[in-house]
């Protein structure tokens, strides 16, 4: 136990009458003001070295599913793609009727094939994965005898590896 909490004896006993059985109550934990900031100050591992409980594993040693995996890439493919058309637009609205469509010429004459086909791709592929994604979750949502674990990690690798095709053969259009 720890020195900032106090417990109350665990076998308190109440009866209401001499007739019932006693139940007996849980022991509670009473931490006043004084011992809650303490608690605050302890560092987490050493109170946790200290009950000689182990501590939590990190984030990075936890090996992710690859359908979370591309869950967290179609929101990320969806936020940088509504970034991207904000962005083209106040690149329109600051720079007058035309400045997007200069950008995009500027960026697609002057930089080189490697320029050239890394900004298609960096557009395409956000584009494709993320109506792709959005297709599965049609196809999901009208047959979800579809939707097994096994039927979902398999959509992930054939979402991803279509995704990277189809974008790689837009990158070079």
């Amino acid at each position: 136990m720890a020195k900032f909490a106090r417990r109350l004896p665990p076998t308190i006993t109440s009866s209401t009458s001499p007739t019932t059985p006693s139940t007996a109550i849980r022991g509670m934990t009473i931490i006043s003001k004084d011992s809650a900031s303490d608690f605050k100050k302890e560092n987490y591992t050493s109170r946790m070295a200290a009950t000689r409980r182990p501590v939590s594993p990190h984030v990075t040693i936890y090996s992710f599913p690859v359908a979370a995996l591309t869950s967290i890439a179609n929101r990320v493919t969806g936020t940088a793609l509504s970034f991207g058309a904000a962005g083209l637009g106040v690149v329109e609205l600051v720079g007058g009727n035309g400045a997007a469509l200069d950008l995009m010429s500027s960026i697609g004459s002057g930089g080189g094939a490697l320029v050239v086909a890394g900004a298609k791709f960096s557009v395409a592929f956000p584009v494709v994965y993320h109506y792709l994604g959005g297709c599965r979750h049609l196809i999901w949502d009208n047959s979800p005898e579809m939707l097994t674990n096994l039927g979902v990690e398999k959509t992930s690798y054939i979402l991803v590896g279509s995704s990277l095709a189809i974008s790689g053969v837009a990158m070079f259009v």
